[in-house]
């Protein structure tokens, strides 16, 4: 078959296909182009999931009349432009935009009417695309003193057959919001509005730069319970800084759609970036439960591409191992800062299990209270087993287990989680503080100070070896085999001996002891993978986890075990001082704090 020169509509229906794969990537296209225009303010309308109508209209610089054709040819920017020696950066991007790809694209499907008036002064024009067929400017209405509105009609009219794999006009709808979620999250500064079929669905007004302004522009979207459980995260290293928000560990979700990461402002699904922030919550939540977090990394141009993904929806890092080990560092640091605080849904979950009936609560009809009778309130006989022996604190025992400084007592009252005064059904602790009460679960509760304290020896000491009796033999593909070698000295700091034999297979001498008999073929091939992944040994690491985890949870006080008064509040104070022992090792909270205000608006006492 003979080579044929492709006819340049044809080619910008082919590169319209891979920038603009639903209404959702026309919207992220023309909202970067507003952003990249200095704009103040973005208006999106969408009708019927952004198939039959979109509009961008921002207050940016401006186009010209003399701008608006050449902005509609492809691959013509005024994003990039030569150095001093004639050539053309591509590694130093400092725009969200760069290819001048969109406009020319979606004009090539589409129906496309570009309005604009710059901000230099002078009149307002407009020129319109249909199916790739460009007309003439036009004067034109505008609305505002400078800057672009883009209006989409029937997308996807020109390429019909990319209509039969679009979702539902609900579905579409969806994905748009959830991209204008994702630009306002990284542009705090910047006021958004998008209304669907007429409906305003969402407004943000414009936030100061910084942290205080990011929170509320992230609580406004992702709702006022991230900002009451957020851990400010804000750490820099050799020129990378790693700034956001970062939940609770007992603030998680059951998938990773509540994680949003951002370069440089820029959105982005990186696996590199999900990776570290998965490995950094991995000693407090369970594989099936994932974090909350808006992370955003800030790094010179020159160390990160942007321009190996046709959606500019990945990036590439010149030293990735230096990304992943701050951010691993910065979660965990902040993690460790959190103590034992869980998260303030813990207790409103609990609060709202109460389900109380029409017109408050009904008296208590059973034996064993009080009931009111004609002549009064009289004393029914107390319930079977009220009256038997309880792990109960007596009064004068908490004035026993007050600590002293000198001459002046502390109130156990005035510690964060108070003062034990119950154990219930010899598993729940139920503790007073100054203004309401705390229940902890103490066997979750103690699992977790185990955990911390064999981590902590591990981190002292080194992970105890074993030797093996038989040196084992493990055969690797021999490209494997050069990985795993060469990371020797990190495995030999993780309990595990290794050494080459021969081109493709290593020989292993020593385990780590944690992991008892463990399946050496299994583990080794286990660390290759990852190593081929650029993961690092996190197999090995995995693997002590979970094994520390196990150990924990077998060493720990078991629910049904009943306790003294000075066993439960030596447990009050050691999770007070431990990090995160507000939650075990598998997320779930240790204990649930409700306040005494709570606890009188369920009794109706305001």
């Amino acid at each position: 078959m003979p080579i044929r020169r492709l006819p340049p509509e044809t080619v910008n229906r082919i590169a319209a296909g891979e920038v603009v794969e639903r209404p959702a990537s026309a919207v992220k296209e023309l909202v970067e182009n507003a952003l990249d225009a200095g704009a103040a303010r973005i208006e999106i309308q969408v009708d019927q999931g952004g198939l039959a109508r979109i509009l961008v209209a921002d207050d940016g610089s401006g186009l010209g009349r003399e701008e608006l054709a050449l902005a509609l040819e492809r691959h013509a920017t005024s994003k990039l432009a030569p150095g001093a020696d004639g050539e053309w950066d591509l590694l130093r991007i400092a725009t969200l935009g760069f290819r001048g790809e969109a406009l020319p694209s979606i004009g090539s499907v589409a129906r496309l009417t570009l309005t604009s008036r710059p901000k230099s002064g002078g009149d307002a024009f407009s020129l319109t695309v249909e199916g790739g067929l460009m007309g003439a400017p036009q004067p034109a209405p505008f609305p505002g003193p400078h800057g672009a509105r883009v209006e989409v009609r029937d997308l996807f009219f020109a390429t019909p057959a990319r209509l039969k794999f679009m979702k539902s006009e609900r579905a579409e709808a969806m994905a748009v919001t959830e991209e204008v979620k994702r630009q306002a999250m990284a542009h705090e500064a910047v006021s958004f509005t998008l209304d669907l079929d007429g409906r305003r669905v969402l407004r943000l007004a414009a936030e100061t730069p910084g942290p205080e302004g990011r929170l509320r522009r992230l609580a406004a979207v992702l709702g006022a319970d991230f900002q009451d459980n957020a851990l400010l995260i804000d750490q820099t290293r050799e020129g990378v800084r790693l700034s956001g928000y970062a939940g609770l560990p007992t603030f998680s979700r059951g998938n990773a759609s509540h994680q949003h990461l951002f370069v440089n402002g820029r959105p982005v699904r990186d696996r590199l970036l999900q990776g570290a922030l998965r490995a950094a919550y991995a000693d407090f939540l369970a594989r099936d439960r994932h974090p909350l977090a808006a992370l955003y990394l800030e790094l010179d141009p020159t160390e990160v591409d942007v321009n190996v993904h046709p959606a500019k929806a990945e990036v590439r890092f010149r030293d990735p191992g230096l990304v992943r080990g701050l951010m691993i560092g910065a979660l965990r640091h902040a993690l460790a800062g959190a103590g034992h605080q869980a998260s303030t849904t813990v207790a409103g979950a609990a609060l709202g299990s109460f389900r109380p009936g029409q017109g408050g609560f009904a008296p208590p009809r059973a034996a064993g209270f009080s009931a009111w009778q004609a002549g009064g309130w009289s004393a029914a006989p107390a319930l079977p087993g009220l009256d038997a022996m309880s792990a109960r604190v007596e009064p004068g025992l908490a004035e026993a287990g007050a600590a002293y400084e000198g001459a002046q007592i502390v109130d156990p009252l005035d510690n964060p989680l108070g003062a034990a005064r119950a154990q219930l059904h010899e598993t729940y602790i139920l503790a007073q503080t100054r203004d309401g009460v705390v229940i902890v679960d103490q066997h979750a509760a103690h699992e977790r100070l185990v955990y911390e304290r064999m981590k902590q020896q591990i981190a002292a000491g080194g992970v105890a070896r074993q030797t093996l009796l038989m040196p084992e033999v493990v055969n690797l593909d021999p490209a494997e085999a050069e990985r795993v070698a060469a990371r020797a000295q990190e495995l030999a700091e993780l309990g595990l001996i290794l050494e080459r034999f021969g081109p493709g297979a290593v020989l292993v001498r020593e385990t780590p002891a944690l992991l008892g008999d463990v399946d050496v073929q299994g583990l080794v091939k286990d660390i290759a993978d990852d190593l081929a992944e650029a993961d690092g040994a996190l197999a090995l690491k995995e693997r002590l986890g979970e094994v520390c985890g196990t150990l924990a949870c077998r060493g720990s006080v078991r629910a049904g075990r009943r306790l003294n008064a000075a066993e439960m509040n030596a447990l009050l104070r050691e999770m007070e001082i431990t990090p995160h022992s507000g939650q075990c090792n598998h997320g779930r909270p240790t204990y649930v704090e409700l306040k005494l205000a709570d606890i009188e608006r369920l009794f109706g006492r305001r």
